[in-house]
């Protein structure tokens, strides 16, 4: 199979020029970075902190209020069969919101301050 891309950057023998830990550092102190890091922070820690609570509500409920866990909604299904899938289901939309916010948000930002690192500015 041949193909008529050319080759990666530094492939062929050819070494890619590392950047230097002093341009990491101009990056991680830009504006830029700042509002990516700043955009994936008010995403990730406000789900992870709600999603963790309603794991332990879970656990806490299924431990102290076995009444109300085993409480049947519909022929064999309960309280408690419902709420684990439940997280199951929050789980999914998690990470289907998170692909979204990453995708619309997070990833262009990245390959931009990327773009400028390797463009060497």
């Amino acid at each position: 199979m041949t193909t008529e891309a050319a080759p990666p950057h530094g492939s062929a023998g050819t070494p890619a020029a590392s950047p230097a830990a002093e341009e990491f550092e101009s990056v991680q102190q830009s504006a830029e970075f700042a509002e990516l890091r700043s955009s994936y922070r008010s995403f990730a820690f406000p789900l992870t902190v709600a999603f963790i609570a309603w794991y332990l509500l879970y656990v806490l409920l299924s431990n102290y209020a076995g009444g109300f866990m085993g409480t049947r909604l519909f022929g064999n299904v309960n309280v408690a069969l419902v709420f684990g899938l439940a997280q199951f289901a929050t789980t999914f939309l998690i990470a289907y919101f998170y692909s979204r916010h990453a995708a619309a948000k997070l990833d262009p930002k990245a390959a931009a301050i990327k773009a400028r690192m390797e463009a060497g500015e």
